[in-house]
């Protein structure tokens, strides 16, 4: 605090005549105190009041008062707050006062409410009436009180006379003493106010969010969401095309670091790595058919229409990230969704794939684009065309974009072909960051990269290509048949069918600069502890939805608590905002993040929210770790959708949904995987599938503000559901992690894996026995251990209630521990030893969540345990199934021993 411009001692003022001392007014307008610790007092006053319930609600700035008769949609009112000079009357009523700023507080955490713990009781943290803090800073006047008198001798009816020299008789020695000792207990205050842990905490308490009252914050978060600004990001960051490391990325880089320091974020930094990308080159793409002279009698056009405006570079060629260069010829062979299963079909079928080119759909059975393209490989292909089958994404599911949801007939689906199951972030450095001067791999000498050349194509070149395979190889099952028009009968194709060339000569850089843009809003009581929300900014072309929406969303929480922040609202755990780079190329830029600060992270990141796509329909979905789960309800209980005429929690509740798990798709899976922080992905999607030009040039702004999201409704949803999960991660005084729920789920999982190994075979007539009983028994444990640790929550608000609203040092300290305790236990199911984690795969650490092998975007848990089952090892699956359950008991051993 800076010093003041007046004295710190004040002279004591004139005795006031009776008529003075009872002008309240004029009392008060001579007497009030100056709040800030600025240069101008006035300044700082008028901003710090909008947070206050005092402000003058006609202000333009003010936030919403907790007194102030305020509705919102549904039917929701806020809580009434009453004022401190209604309890400063007695005993009885600070006491009622008390109880009910703890019902403010919400510090009974019973799952069962749906009200939530929003701030914190630290000392002087209670509003305490306003008598008890007019005092002023004076040494007390002690009364001359002659205790001995000291005569002169002579007559008895002389006056006494006082010594020159004091003694302990005499009067003035026992004045000085007590000034003396009044001057010792004053500077023994201070001592205690400035030096101790007392002052820090109240450092706390007077300098960060704790005097705002926690229900005005949270209305000031969601009512400060500007749907028209988020509108103005969102043309922004698709006014041009930004691929990974492109021009246009670097401009959105730059663009996105001046936004971050303009809204007030601290330590703005620019995080360089350098990676391997690849790009395409105008001539260097091709499908044709050949004849038998091998010149080609027909071309497929490969290239999108002009899908809008442009602005600056031209829209993005027709390419797949990481796809392996090359010119390859070959007799084509549609193979339905490209699983394995499908090519395993044809091979029992007899049809010959050796040397051919595979034609496979989007989608089905096997989600994952580049475990298409290895699954050929693995067949045999020489290379692989994946086209967008109107069945899927096309006119057969709905009108198509622009001026409807669906693919249309030029439209293709562009994506990285990199394994991003099997060696996640950039490739040739699996395991360290892509910093200059790190050893770096070859690219022939990774497992991440397929090793035959792949081009995405539009339906209108696929019908020419289907056509004409009819009649070679044979007819294809009713399940392979997709919604090309025009094709008469569909037939598979063999070697004797047309020759089909594919050429894919492109660009490739191995040390290619790459961007992540990161600022923060650093906490005060747990500055070192971090709730993380990242955003990747690169797209395949001008990417409205994917990732533009998450952008736009992610700019807007940075100007709402950039001005928390300018008011004098600070949060107990630091926020940190994160732009990510080369997401589209195998999650790169938040990979080499957490490889980079891969320590840090298991010890001090708290939480990780993840906005990739959030804006694709209008159902409200969540994955991520089970600690969310009662934070997560509690929030959208009070957001409300004004076109379904309910709140989120109401339409959840209304179609039983649950928080779903995690799979490998963004950027979340560093975070989660690796490093062992919870995380959370959010999205507004669609109950029917894909309903957007995924990943192609009609993904514009054009197409979002007129079709996606008209009115930008779902992004201000979005908006407040993300400012309101990042206020009660940082800011509540115990972290809302829902152990119990996380309990149950390993319940739910493990018998569902035991489920899942009976079908493998598990256990069946002449298999060697696999033992579940281990691994039930430590989630047993959990189950115990978690329901004896949560109790420590009643006793702290037991101990805050006794202590009149205040905590003392200690029980603090207690639970910034049972904090850390909390964020620990999903570290503690990383398996960091030598070697470990999943077979082959070691990037991927997580013994609860993470991808298969060939699972790709799908959720599957107990990966490792599932992966070696699917190999049919069933020695190494009993070795796994041990090892997974030692750590789960390992990662309890703390909770379980918690002496609170």
């Amino acid at each position: 605090m800076e010093p003041r411009d007046h004295q710190l001692y004040d002279a004591a003022p004139p005795i006031p005549t009776y008529d003075e001392a009872i002008a309240e007014s004029n009392y008060q307008s001579n007497h009030q105190p100056s709040l800030s610790p600025y240069d101008d007092p006035s300044n700082l006053q008028f901003e710090s009041e909008r947070l206050l319930n005092t402000t003058d609600p006609s202000s333009p700035h003010a936030l919403p008062s907790a007194n102030q008769s305020l509705r919102r949609p549904g039917g929701y009112r806020p809580p009434t707050v009453e004022t401190d000079e209604e309890y400063s009357d007695s005993e009885d009523g600070e006491e009622d006062h008390v109880r009910l700023e703890m019902q403010e507080l919400e510090l009974d955490d019973d799952a069962s409410t749906r009200s939530s713990l929003w701030a914190k009781r630290m000392p002087f943290s209670l509003s305490l009436p306003r008598w008890r803090w007019s005092w002023r800073w004076r040494i007390p006047k002690l009364p001359s009180i002659r205790l001995g008198q000291q005569s002169s001798g002579g007559d008895d009816d002389s006056p006494p006379r006082r010594r020159c020299t004091p003694n302990l008789g005499s009067t003035a020695t026992f004045v000085m003493i007590g000034r003396a000792l009044a001057i010792l207990i004053i500077m023994g205050f201070l001592y205690l106010l400035f030096m101790s842990d007392l002052f820090s905490n109240m450092a706390r308490r007077l300098g960060g969010g704790q005097m705002f009252d926690p229900e005005n914050v949270r209305i000031f978060v969601q009512e400060s969401v500007d749907k028209d600004h988020i509108r103005d990001n969102l043309k922004h960051y698709t006014s041009y095309a930004h691929v990974a490391g492109s021009e246009g990325d670097f401009a959105l880089a730059m663009d996105t670091k001046n936004l971050f320091i303009k809204y007030g974020l601290e330590d703005v930094t620019v995080d360089e790595y350098q990676v391997y990308l690849n790009y395409p080159r105008p001539d260097g793409r091709a499908v044709q058919i050949l004849d038998d002279s091998g010149k080609a009698t027909w071309t497929a056009k490969l290239e999108e229409g002009d899908t809008g405006e442009e602005t600056a570079g031209h829209q993005t060629y027709a390419f797949h990230g990481h796809s392996k260069s090359g010119d390859v010829k070959g007799p084509l062979i549609y193979a339905n969704y490209g699983s394995r299963e499908d090519f395993k079909r044809l091979y029992d079928s007899g049809i010959d794939t050796q040397g051919a080119i595979a034609l496979v759909r989007y989608y089905g059975t096997q989600g994952d684009r580049a475990l298409k393209v290895k699954a050929a490989e693995l067949a045999g292909f020489a290379g692989c065309i994946i086209y967008s089958d109107p069945q899927d994404d096309g006119f057969l599911k709905g009108e198509v974009a622009p001026k409807g949801r669906f693919m249309p007939a030029d439209g293709l689906q562009r994506g990285a072909v990199s394994l991003m199951s099997w060696v996640v972030g950039d490739v040739l450095t699996p395991g360290w960051e892509s910093k200059q001067g790190m050893p770096r791999m070859k690219p022939e000498q990774t497992t991440g990269l397929v090793q035959i050349p792949s081009l995405p194509l539009a339906w209108r070149d696929a019908q020419v290509l289907l056509q004409h395979i009819e009649g070679f190889g044979q007819p294809c099952p009713e399940e392979w048949v997709g919604g090309v028009p025009e094709i008469s009968k569909w037939w598979t194709g063999n070697l004797s069918g047309p020759v089909v060339r594919l050429k894919n000569e492109q660009d490739e850089n191995t040390q290619q600069p790459i961007w992540n843009v990161y600022g923060r809003i650093v906490g005060l009581e747990q500055p070192e502890k971090s709730i993380i929300i990242g955003n990747h900014r690169d797209a395949w072309s001008f990417g409205a939805t994917d990732p533009g929406s998450g952008s736009a969303i992610l700019l807007e929480m940075a100007r709402i608590f950039g001005d928390l922040v300018d008011r004098g609202w600070r949060p107990q755990r630091t926020i940190e905002f994160m732009s990510w780079d080369a997401e589209e190329y195998n999650l790169i830029g938040s990979t080499e993040f957490v490889e980079n600060n891969l320590e840090g992270l298991r010890k001090d990141g708290f939480v990780y929210l993840n906005l990739d796509t959030p804006i694709v329909g209008d159902e409200f979905h969540a994955s991520g770790s089970p600690v969310f789960q009662d934070v997560l309800y509690r929030i959208i209980d009070r957001v409300y959708d004004p076109i379904r005429n309910a709140t989120l929690r109401e339409l959840w509740d209304g179609r039983s949904a649950e928080l779903e798990g995690l799979g490998a798709g963004s950027d979340y899976v560093a975070f989660q995987d690796i490093a062992g922080v919870s995380s959370l992905d959010l999205v507004f999607d669609s109950p029917k599938g894909p309903n957007h030009p995924y990943h192609s040039n009609y993904d514009n702004f054009d197409w979002m503000d007129t079709v996606g999201d008209p009115g930008f409704t779902y992004h201000g949803l979005m908006a407040e559901i993300t400012g309101l999960l990042i206020l009660e991660l940082s800011d509540r005084p115990i972290l809302p992690f829902d152990m119990a729920a996380y309990a149950n789920s390993l319940y739910k999982w493990t018998n569902e894996l035991n489920d899942w190994t009976a079908n493998k075979g598990a256990n069946q007539d002449g298999q060697p026995p696999l033992d579940m009983t281990v691994l039930k028994d430590a989630v047993l444990e959990v189950i115990d251990a978690v329901g004896s640790f949560q109790d420590w929550k009643h006793i702290w608000q037991n101990s805050v209630l006794a202590a009149n609203g205040w905590e003392p040092i200690r029980l603090g300290s207690k639970r910034c521990e049972f904090n850390n305790l909390m964020s620990q236990f999903e570290t503690g199911l990383l398996d960091v030893a030598q070697g470990g984690g999943i077979p082959n795969r070691t990037q991927f650490r997580h013994v609860i969540f993470g991808p298969q092998l060939w699972s790709g975007y799908d959720e599957a848990f107990y990966p490792a345990i599932r992966d070696v089952v699917e190999s049919g090892n069933w020695t190494l699956a009993n070795l796994t199934v041990e090892k997974t359950a030692r750590i789960i008991r390992d990662a309890t051993a703390p909770l379980r021993e918690w002496q609170g």
